[in-house]
């Protein structure tokens, strides 16, 4: 009800021309239908009857969106000249101008679907061909108004530009159709680039409406989950605000971020490119989900400076061939019933058609006519996307083809003459094709186009010429996981974006109070303690057995030291045990000496005593060299880990006495132990 009520509301609109709105028409067996952001009035003209109107009310030319709707003209006209598509038929088509306004897209749809200057809703007051289908619009938020009412009607609505994730949903939308990835996908593509490029701490600036906040919000959710820190997420308001576009630049002034993500329209970009030029910030690294805005953008003087090292991700669409050559042709005298290309030519060459019962003022250079449009071409035309609507054009004829010759192999087909709009639904969802360029085009489940994204990095040329470079490609449908497929060139620069350097290896990191993770300091690792990579968030121990490098990043085996025999120390310990070995034997000898005296066989209980005492001397020697025994060196510490823990470094062996019967003892089985050997480990 509000929308009808927006419809035939009796004042003016601010798009309308006074009279009629400008359009631009051919007829045909059937019409195609296209709606397009080409006159943008700033002025909105009021009757109130009481004067004669003011006139044609100030207006600004798109002159991108013109050239996007002659690409539309010229997927017709060659459409037409094709004897396989659409034989024995003429596909006519009518142009609209939305003013890049909502209100104006509602007037312009219902009127191509009623056929009136004043549409009358559910009213059809003129026969006339059958319109097959509606081609636009340019932003989201005019594709969902429009959407919303040719779902009424199940009419078949096919955007070239539109990419709001929630066009997608066909219980809201259920005949819209886009040749374009939605903001879920491209989000997603961004996120990806911005993980693959190294970046771990962005800025996002993202519109405030359904456009910016649901591919942002969509973004942030993704680098979250990666572990991507958000300095700042920063709206930007849809209406004209010169102070908050100033808020917005004076939190950029203040970030250490230098990874910009862009959810913006193109409008607003400009605004605040203007805004970073002006205050000399540079070194940003801005990402973005498209490349228009920035192609826009580069017109304005030295606002490359801003851009230098831009991201961007362009849909891989078709290659128009032909189109620069029709569109250079083009002229006034041609084709008058466009009541566009007038406004087109006067803000092209600056000048001003003479009007009749008109004065010009003598600064105001008049058109003459013999102008020309080649030379003129569009900036960056390579990814300027002037040609996005030529695959819309080609996938509704397509579609209705297989509809008009029953090749859609499901039963469904019908003649022009009984022919609905609904009916081109069901075939369009389906439709599979190559454009004359060799491109397939196919739509998903959702009606979304299933395509790669290109990826262009901005780049100066050695004669300082500034241009967009192809770099690589990323697929977001063949992905392992949750990782899109992303290749690009070798030797791609890209300046880093991160909060805090990585702490190297002999260091952790220390968080910052108050801060996202991204942001710590390097701490170096305590004593006795390493840290073995980079970014570790704690030191670690070495083992008993090792100790840390100087550096503190490994952990090096303790150096084995031992006495040697020509030291003071080695030299006076040797002389001691010598002596009481010595002495130990010197007390043996007396008690052999005298085992036969009545005091000796007393004594020959203690005989043990100095035989015990002699090898426990010896021992000694483990402090002064290594041992080896049974050919395996021992190094010394285990021995005195053994020592100190009160624990014997030797044990029993058990010794078999060879036996003395010839060949093999089969029958005997000697368990017991004879003898026993002291063997020190």
């Amino acid at each position: 009800m509000l929308a009808c009520a927006l419809l035939v509301s009796s004042v003016p609109m601010g798009w309308r021309l006074p009279g009629s709105s400008p359009r631009f028409e051919r007829p045909g067996d059937v019409v195609l239908g296209g709606s397009f952001s080409i006159l943008q009035f700033h002025g909105v003209v009021r009757l109130d009857f009481r004067s004669l109107p003011a006139g044609l009310p100030s207006s600004r030319v798109s002159r991108w969106g013109y050239r996007v709707a002659q690409c539309f003209v010229f997927a017709v006209e060659e459409i037409n000249r094709n004897p396989h598509l659409l034989p024995n038929l003429t596909l006519g088509f009518s142009i609209r101008n939305s003013g890049d306004s909502v209100h104006g897209a509602l007037h312009e749809t219902m009127s191509f679907l009623t056929g009136q200057e004043d549409p009358v809703p559910n009213y059809v007051c003129q026969s006339g061909p059958p319109r097959a289908a509606l081609v636009g619009d340019t932003r989201s938020a005019l594709s969902v108004a429009m959407a919303r009412l040719l779902g009424l009607y199940k009419f078949p609505q096919v955007s070239y530009s539109s990419t709001l994730p929630s066009l997608s949903d066909k219980t809201q939308f259920p005949s819209f159709l886009r040749t374009r990835i939605s903001d879920f996908m491209s989000s997603r593509a961004v996120t990806q680039l911005v993980l693959h490029l190294g970046c771990s701490w962005v800025i996002i600036l993202a519109q405030d409406d359904d456009f910016g906040q649901q591919a942002s919000a969509l973004a942030a959710r993704e680098l979250e989950e990666a572990d991507i820190c958000i300095e700042f997420h920063l709206p930007v308001p849809s209406q004209h605000s010169p102070e908050k576009i100033s808020t917005v630049v004076q939190k950029m002034l203040t970030s250490t971020a230098t990874g910009v993500l862009v959810f913006l329209s193109n409008c607003n970009f400009m605004l605040i490119l203007q805004r970073l030029l002006g205050v000399h910030l540079l070194g940003q690294v801005w990402v973005s989900e498209g490349l228009l805005h920035t192609a826009l953008a580069l017109a304005m003087p030295g606002i490359s400076q801003v851009l230098q090292g831009a991201f961007g991700l362009l849909c891989h669409g078709s290659r128009v061939r032909g189109f620069p050559e029709f569109f250079a042709n083009l002229h006034p005298t041609r084709t008058p019933e466009d009541m566009f290309l007038g406004r087109f030519w006067e803000a092209t060459f600056g000048c001003r058609w003479p009007h009749r019962n008109s004065t010009v003022a003598g600064d105001i250079w008049l058109c003459s006519g013999r102008e020309s449009l080649r030379g003129h071409e569009h900036p960056f035309q390579s990814v300027s996307e002037m040609d996005i609507a030529y695959t819309a054009v080609y996938s509704v004829t397509h579609a209705l083809q297989d509809l008009l010759s029953c090749e859609g192999g499901d039963g469904v087909c019908t003649d022009l003459q009984h022919f609905q709009p609904w009916q081109l639904l069901h075939p369009l969802r389906k439709v599979r094709f190559q454009t004359p360029d060799g491109t397939h085009i196919m739509f998903d489940a959702n009606g979304d186009l299933v395509t790669t994204f290109d990826v262009f990095q901005g780049q100066q040329s050695p004669e300082g010429q500034f241009h967009f470079v192809h770099i690589g490609t990323v697929d977001p449908h063949r992905s392992p996981g949750d990782r899109m497929m992303i290749h690009l060139k070798d030797g791609v620069q890209v300046p880093s974006s991160v909060c805090s350097t990585s702490c190297e290896p002999g260091s952790s990191q220390i968080p910052q109070q108050g801060a996202p993770h991204c942001c710590f300091e390097c701490r170096p690792c305590p004593e006795g303690q390493f840290a073995n990579q980079k970014d570790m968030q704690s030191c670690r121990q070495c083992p008993e057995e090792l100790y840390p490098s100087q550096t503190r990043d490994r952990c090096l085996p303790r150096t084995e030291t031992f006495l040697a025999f020509d030291e003071p120390l080695g030299l006076a310990l040797t002389l001691v045990v010598l002596a009481l070995a010595g002495l130990a034997c010197l007390v043996l000898g007396v008690f052999l000496r005298f085992r036969d005296t009545p005091v000796g066989w007393m004594c020959t209980l203690s005989l043990a005593i100095p035989v015990d005492v002699v090898p426990q001397f010896t021992t000694t020697r483990v402090w002064l060299e290594k041992e080896s025994t049974g050919g395996h060196q021992i190094a010394k510490p285990d021995v005195i880990s053994l020592l100190e823990q009160g624990e014997e470094p030797w044990f029993v062996e058990p010794v078999h006495p060879r036996s003395s019967c010839p060949g093999k003892c089969q029958d005997e089985k000697r368990d017991d132990i004879t003898g026993v050997n002291l063997v020190t480990i």
